[in-house]
């Protein structure tokens, strides 16, 4: 006789680890394989728009791999309550992180080559990820981020699950051609990475306020990059968070960028010879697993190290390897793009709301 207190006769619940618009994530234990995992539920009574997007999610995720995305067990979605069965990592989110201060310049370099080598990944693929932000990276124990939460991941020129006249993302981290309603491409998840990642070294978020004046702020002023910066590094920052998407560099050039151990590496105009002006880098990235996060609650909390200090010689911890040879042609100041701004969508849809965190993913907001 089945079990009515497990969920698909196999995964018994346990705590509410986030909770978000559409879903609620819970960790759970795997009877059959005697092991912790962490299921996002879909919520009853949603629109088949918001159906659509827990499918696609699911979908998505079970055809990618690496070691910087979170992984699938298992789903069901024909069900009356829909649920995707994922790895659980114990830790914590970016977002949690950040709450603890800024990051050392090290660290955000490195920080920001995983995750550009895992967007390079999806946008191989073809698809978008469209929401890029702090509480949807995860650091496990390792601190080896992994990108989490591909409800709104989209095939370039895909079809939309939105009206026309409707954003979809967090207004804070929107790239100009989303404000205004343009082509969705994997520019925009560069963009969002390039204002993370200055979130990082900052440990403030560039362009705050209501949803409307978020979204709107960045065709008005680019983000402020900090002087004190490696030039390579503040220079690929630069190019990253540009308000024309033809002069961002893809995902990959980033890694590849972010991975040389000479952040004095000199990033070209994207109209001369390409992004890179000169990197020949072995590279060996000792990633752990990939998975959902718990927030690991009793753990002491976290000195703020430095917000920017020169890099330093030692390994970081994602045992990133290489050996670079560099050329330094001269800085090339990037000219500012004019652009008419057009009447900004009329409305942005802010994705979930905030509780105690996401696909167990500690604090921030849900799925």
């Amino acid at each position: 006789m089945p079990d009515r207190s497990l969920l698909a006769d196999r995964y018994r619940l346990g705590e509410v680890l986030g909770t978000g618009g559409v879903a609620e994530v819970r960790r759970a234990r795997d009877t059959v394989l005697a092991r912790d995992v962490a299921i996002k539920l879909f919520r009853k009574g949603r629109d088949l728009a918001d159906a659509r997007r827990f499918d696609n999610e699911i979908r998505t995720l079970a055809g990618l791999s690496h070691p910087g995305l979170v992984t699938v067990y298992d789903a069901d979605t024909t069900g009356e309550t829909p649920f995707m069965v994922l790895e659980l990592v114990e830790g914590r989110t970016l977002r949690d992180r950040l709450d603890h201060g800024p990051m050392h310049v090290e660290d955000v370099r490195c920080l920001g080559a995983a995750l550009a080598d895992a967007l390079a990944h999806v946008h191989d693929q073809g698809l978008v990820h469209r929401d890029i932000k702090p509480s949807n990276i995860l650091l496990g124990e390792d601190d080896v981020p992994r990108l989490a939460d591909f409800g709104l991941v989209r095939l370039v020129d895909g079809a939309r699950f939105t009206r026309a006249d409707q954003v979809v993302g967090t207004a804070a981290y929107l790239a100009p051609e989303q404000v205004r309603g343009g082509e969705i491409t994997p520019a925009v998840d560069v963009y969002a990475l390039g204002l993370v990642l200055l979130e990082c070294l900052s440990g403030h978020r560039e362009y705050e306020g209501a949803e409307i004046e978020a979204a709107v702020a960045r065709l008005h002023r680019p983000p402020v990059v900090p002087d004190d910066l490696p030039f390579g590094f503040k220079r690929l920052l630069t190019l990253m968070t540009s308000l024309s998407a033809a002069r961002r560099p893809t995902a990959r050039e980033c890694a590849k960028v972010l991975l040389a151990e000479d952040t004095q590496i000199l990033v070209a105009p994207r109209r001369s010879r390409g992004l890179l002006a000169a990197a020949s880098a072995a590279v060996l990235i000792a990633a752990a697993g990939t998975g959902l996060l718990a927030q690991n609650r009793t753990g002491p909390a976290e000195s703020a190290p430095p917000a920017t200090t020169a890099p330093v010689s030692t390994q970081p911890s994602t045992a990133v390897q290489t050996q670079t040879q560099t050329q330094t042609p001269a800085p090339v100041a990037e000219q500012p793009v004019a652009e008419t701004a057009a009447q900004p969508p009329v409305q942005v849809q802010q994705n979930g709301k905030s509780g105690k965190g996401k696909s167990g993913k500690g604090k921030g907001k849900g799925p």
